[in-house]
């Protein structure tokens, strides 16, 4: 027989299917699957929503739930994962395998220090003495990139920034070396400068260690970055698998295709503004503002907007692009009145922010829409989308209840192409394209004049994402509004904005026509922007890693 060791292979499953039991039938998530991912190699496993790209990933670590009927074979190292019991799982996780999780906020423990947690699973696989369980715990967080680890390893998860957690979640699983590592959507809500450094993070794994990864995930552009081979699942199956370069040259199946085509990718538009947008009076004007939030316990006061002046005109869409704590989204909330302004001015529909009383700038409220990153927190889980839909339209006084205003929602739900009938069903029975389009059609209720977007679109599939935008785009044009476009993804803007300004610890480094920024940023931040922005197209993403690493440091 041969051994793992003799083949390579870190991971062999053949013909894996697996079927959920639910109370609506069976669902038949994966079917017969097929796929082996060698030491040293980086697997991608991409798809849409419901493609069975996690549930076969899952599968490595027998972390199904108990409806969960498991059919072929998963050999993990040489180990057949299928049908061991609670003790020969607990024995395989962490040594064999281990998982990086899409969301390091909820994989971590708020009230233990992450020192705590990373001693925790190497003394439950292991003969650790508590003091050398934290030497091991300094030493995987020095690894990983995080700064003075000595002293942070006793500090609490938020303490760290987002790319600093999802480090210490990649620590926590390198702590025992394991054989492959699960990256799990390892990059989706990062900053494209903090995915850069994640994905560099598991490039040297894999080169230097020799670990084999799994990545789960459905941006293309960090495929090229860092797969060796690519498996493209549809439906439970997998439809197409090739080395990665053979893949994005000559894809083979239909699906596959239109994935990569629906990619977003820097195209270097010059969009022009409306006809007489530029001579009205402007929607938003923002002059030197500051915002800042109060200090506590002793700790001073932390400026989050320093001295800020641009303008939004009627029917211009402007991207406002930067990292997380860039100050990009506390913008946001004051022009929508929910965070104080501090200093400077701004003026939002003709009403000056500073000291301004909720009761003076409550009538203006209706000229104002939101599209929230995320629509399945913003909407009431007990309403129907049509319930949801219609409640600024109530609030507001434009309808007495749900029904007065149902004509109203399915003209909006049909302006965002879904099917009036989608109003009958509540906010879990639709998919997050779908329900992103509801949110985009509350968002435009009440006909505003200014809509605000905050990363919209971050957390959505490719295929979706491109849909979504195309029909924000079309939206724009058809009913005029201007709109603040919140994101940390160049490409987004790039499809839609007239202009952009770009954010660096709450100053601006840069802004212009989305043409100028784009096409001849000046400013180093910029640039390093841009070049932390993974493409479709292995080859020049080698080349654009280059220039990343040339402007690593630079800001």
């Amino acid at each position: 027989m041969t051994t793992a060791s003799e083949t390579g292979l870190a991971v062999d499953i053949q013909g894996l299917d697996v079927t959920f039991a639910t109370d609506g039938g069976d669902v038949h998530a994966v079917r017969r699957v097929s796929l082996d991912v060698r030491r040293g190699e980086v697997l991608a496993i991409v798809g849409e929503s419901g493609s069975g790209k996690t549930v076969t990933a899952r599968t490595i670590l027998g972390l199904l739930p108990e409806t969960a009927v498991t059919q072929g074979v998963v050999l993990l190292d040489g180990t057949d994962v299928v049908g061991l019991d609670a003790e020969g799982l607990r024995a395989v996780r962490g040594t064999k395998a281990a998982m990086i999780f899409q969301e390091p906020s909820t994989a971590l423990n708020p009230v233990f220090t992450v020192g705590w947690q990373l001693a925790e699973g190497l003394r439950a696989h292991g003969t650790y003495t508590k003091k050398q369980a934290r030497a091991k715990a300094i030493e995987m967080l020095a690894r990983v990139g995080i700064p003075e680890p000595e002293r942070r390893v006793d500090d609490y998860p938020h303490q760290f920034s987002g790319g600093q957690k999802q480090r210490i979640v990649i620590a926590t699983a390198l702590a025992l070396d394991p054989t492959v590592i699960i990256a799990d959507e390892p990059t989706t809500a990062l900053d494209v400068t903090v995915q850069a450094e994640i994905l560099d993070l598991l490039r040297r794994l894999r080169d230097e260690d020799g670990t084999a990864i799994v990545l789960i995930t459905h941006n293309m552009g960090v495929v090229a970055d860092l797969a060796d081979r690519v498996a493209v699942m549809l439906n439970g199956e997998v439809v197409e698998t090739a080395p990665v370069v053979d893949l994005f040259a000559a894809p083979t199946h239909e699906y596959t295709k239109r994935l990569l085509a629906a990619v977003p990718r820097l195209q270097i538009v010059d969009r022009q503004l409306p006809a007489g947008a530029a001579s009205a009076a402007p929607i938003v004007v923002a002059d030197d503002l500051v915002i800042e939030y109060a200090g506590r316990l002793g700790r001073p006061t932390f400026r989050a907007v320093d001295r800020v002046s641009f303008s939004i005109a009627p029917g211009e869409v402007l991207g406002l692009v930067g990292e997380s704590g860039s100050g990009k989204t506390t913008i946001g909330r004051a022009i929508a009145g929910l965070t104080p302004v501090s200093g400077g001015s701004l003026q939002v529909l003709g009403v000056e922010m500073l000291g301004v009383k909720e009761r003076v700038f409550r009538r203006h409220r209706k000229d104002l829409g939101f599209v929230f990153q995320d629509p399945a927190t913003s909407f009431n889980p007990l309403l129907t989308i049509a319930q949801n839909v219609a409640e600024p339209l109530i609030v507001h006084g434009g309808a007495k209840n749900a029904d007065d205003a149902r004509d109203k929602v399915d003209e909006l739900l049909e302006a965002v192409q879904l099917p009036k009938a989608f109003g009958d069903r509540f906010p879990h029975e639709l998919s997050g394209g779908q329900r992103q389009r509801a949110s985009l059609a509350r968002g435009l209720a009440l006909d505003p004049k200014l809509l605000i977007a905050d990363e919209p679109t971050s957390a959505l599939d490719v295929s979706v994402q491109a849909r979504v935008l195309e029909l924000f785009a079309e939206l724009q044009e058809r009913f005029g509004f201007a709109t603040l476009f919140i994101t940390h993804d160049l490409a987004v803007v790039d499809m839609l904005a007239h202009r952009v300004v770009v954010l660096h610890k709450g100053e601006i480094a840069e802004e212009g026509t989305a043409a100028e920024v784009l096409g001849n940023p000046k400013d180093p931040y910029t640039r390093k922007l841009i070049a932390s922005l993974p493409v479709p197209d292995p080859a020049e993403q080698a080349a654009r890693r280059a220039v990343w690493e040339a402007h690593r440091y630079d800001v």
